[in-house]
């Protein structure tokens, strides 16, 4: 299966540390070779990185693991082909505007006979199942709130009810944002850790690096961290059970209740600066 990684934070942090790790999974420690792909907010910008090659092996990796990009929200993808051609319109994650934000978005899994009907507003420019499913889910939030981006409550509910269909024609996980929010469903494997004062020291899983974050953070950061499977060793991590979609925001789970509204919202620190590591 391809790999997911996502990141979000109440302060803007880099992913340098996770990154290290998940890079190794594409061609050294783990056998998907068919591409990667990392995006970054910045604001109401996103900066992207895409190549086609194995992420153990690029040099656009090796520049992204040293590079610590600040942002709120982070979307990652190492990609096994199952649908399109090994190319680079086929790698993961994709991007699209809607309600005048940029909306990032990467899938693991295989949606089979998906074959959805497009009002044209939105098409796919490669060939993958998943840039299709994209396109299919923005078409229909386009269509249902056409007033314009509507309350984190109704926003996922929607995307709850659009990812049990889709997730009927075959594996769905993905993750998606659009730089506020990161949604994260699992329909057979995804889990995540949340990490807070007192900070651990934490150990990647698929390299020899560790790193204390009390020695990085300040004790108002906090810091989501989504992945396919955890990325340390020393960590407990959460798993998130199939069949569900979970909101992250200001770096952790909003409260969900039954799974359908989003209970409350976590407020920014006033005073916290950036988080260097995560």
């Amino acid at each position: 299966m391809c790999q997911l990684l996502g990141m979000n934070c109440n302060v803007p942090t880099d992913i340098c540390f996770s990154f290290a790790g998940f890079r190794a999974r594409g061609g050294r420690t783990d056998h998907h070779r068919d591409g990667w792909g990392i995006a970054f907010f910045e604001g109401t910008g996103v900066r992207m990185f895409l190549d086609p090659a194995p992420s153990a092996h690029s040099p656009v990796a090796e520049l992204v693991k040293h590079y610590p990009i600040r942002s709120l929200n982070v979307i990652a993808h190492i990609r096994k082909a199952t649908q399109g051609e090994v190319r680079l319109e086929n790698t993961h994650p994709f991007q699209r505007e809607l309600w005048g934000r940029y909306w990032i978005f990467a899938h693991n899994g295989n949606l089979r006979a998906f074959a959805p009907t497009l009002s044209g507003r939105f098409l796919p420019v490669g060939t993958t199942d998943s840039e299709l499913a994209f396109c299919a889910i923005l078409d229909a939030l386009a269509s249902r709130f056409p007033q314009g981006r509507p309350a984190p409550a109704e926003l996922h509910g929607a995307l709850r009810e659009l990812a049990c269909e889709i997730g009927g024609q075959g594996e769905f996980n993905f993750l998606l944002s659009d730089g506020d929010w990161l949604f994260a469903h699992c329909s057979s494997r995804l889990c995540y850790i949340v990490r807070q004062a007192p900070f651990p020291v934490a150990h990647l899983s698929d390299e020899d690096l560790a790193v204390d974050f009390n020695e990085v953070t300040t004790p108002d950061d906090r810091v989501a961290v989504i992945a396919t499977t955890a990325l340390t060793d020393n960590e407990s991590w959460t798993d998130i059970p199939p069949g569900t979609l979970v909101a992250f925001h200001n770096g952790a789970p909003a409260p969900l209740g039954d799974g359908t509204t989003v209970a409350q919202d976590y407020p920014r620190p006033s005073a916290a600066g950036p988080s260097p590591n995560a």
